[in-house]
């Protein structure tokens, strides 16, 4: 195990479980499937793209991993590798232990009266993978064969990527996660590198090459993590960026100050919902992506061709 047992401990205590012999791989509850459960809210992709909050399975298979530090990141970055070490786990076996974990989580649901009953029993039946917990997922050797397995059980699954590694990206486009995310959390070689801070060379030509892949994916969304008075600067870049990868959606999403992000940056970085739709009207302007929808409590609008 890369991880402590201390840091396994302290992570277990916020919420995450841990899957798999090498400890590599956890799943952690979304609020917005623990809303969804109890019938008050949804998340934002539901309301975009149609998956069911409540089956949504929250994982990484790269928990200590990522070859960035991101000032916008609501995890704790001083336990993250760039470098692969260690064992790699099997997909069935994380995929499995993952979806029995979920299930002894929400079993605690079972007892409250606010539940929706239909939508506990459909949620002990996981349908949707978000590959997006923690970590860099594509630094998981196995993650075409992990999307594989996922897609031969009739799951979906929406993979969120920083981009850093296109070689994978490369090898994804056989496997074809049903959404592929790249984040694009900059406009510029210089803004990323004070933004994202990444610890691997050449990680802004990475991301490009990665970019330059996406439209050769069945869907493919670029997200801009947009931080007020860090990156959330000069649109018509973003849109350049955008116009010239071509993704099936763009969504424009603020940074939300919760978790270890709160230490870096807080609550004045956090952009206003009207803050977004107006950074995502000047990327309306200067691409051929048009605003298509919004969720003002995720402070987030999607943009499509």
């Amino acid at each position: 195990m890369i991880l402590t047992r201390e840091t396994i401990s302290r992570l277990e205590k916020a919420g995450y479980r841990f899957v798999g012999p090498s400890k590599h791989s956890a799943i952690k509850i979304c609020s917005w499937t623990r809303e969804a459960i109890r019938g008050k809210n949804f998340c934002y992709k539901q309301k975009f793209y149609g998956i069911a909050s409540h089956r949504c399975l929250q994982m990484t298979p790269a928990l200590p991993f990522c070859t960035q530090r991101c000032q916008f990141c609501w995890r704790d970055t001083t336990i993250t590798y760039p470098k692969w070490v260690g064992p790699v786990d099997e997909p069935k076996q994380i995929l499995d232990e993952a979806i029995e974990a979920q299930r002894e989580i929400l079993q605690g649901f079972k007892g409250n009266p606010n539940v929706d009953m239909k939508k506990f029993k459909e949620a002990m039946e996981p349908n949707q993978v978000a590959i997006s917990l923690a970590g860099e997922p594509t630094m998981y050797p196995k993650l075409p064969e992990f999307v594989d397995l996922v897609n031969s059980r009739g799951m979906t699954s929406f993979l969120v990527t920083n981009g850093t590694n296109p070689d994978m990206i490369e090898r994804l486009l056989d496997s074809q996660p049903y959404q592929l995310y790249i984040t694009l959390a900059a406009p510029d070689e210089e803004t990323y590198k004070k933004t994202c801070q990444p610890i691997i060379p050449d990680g802004w030509l990475k991301l490009m090459k990665s970019l330059s892949m996406l439209n050769q994916f069945n869907r493919s969304v670029i997200r801009l993590t947009l931080v007020k008075g860090l990156n959330m600067i000069t649109p018509e870049k973003y849109a350049e960026h955008v116009e010239k990868a071509g993704p099936k959606f763009v969504e424009a999403k603020a940074y939300m100050a919760v978790g270890y992000s709160r230490e870096r940056l807080g609550l004045p970085y956090m952009p206003q919902h009207s803050e977004i739709r107006a950074f995502a009207e000047k990327i309306e302007e200067n691409s051929s992506y048009r605003i298509k929808d919004e969720k003002a409590d995720s402070r987030v609008v999607l943009l499509m061709k």
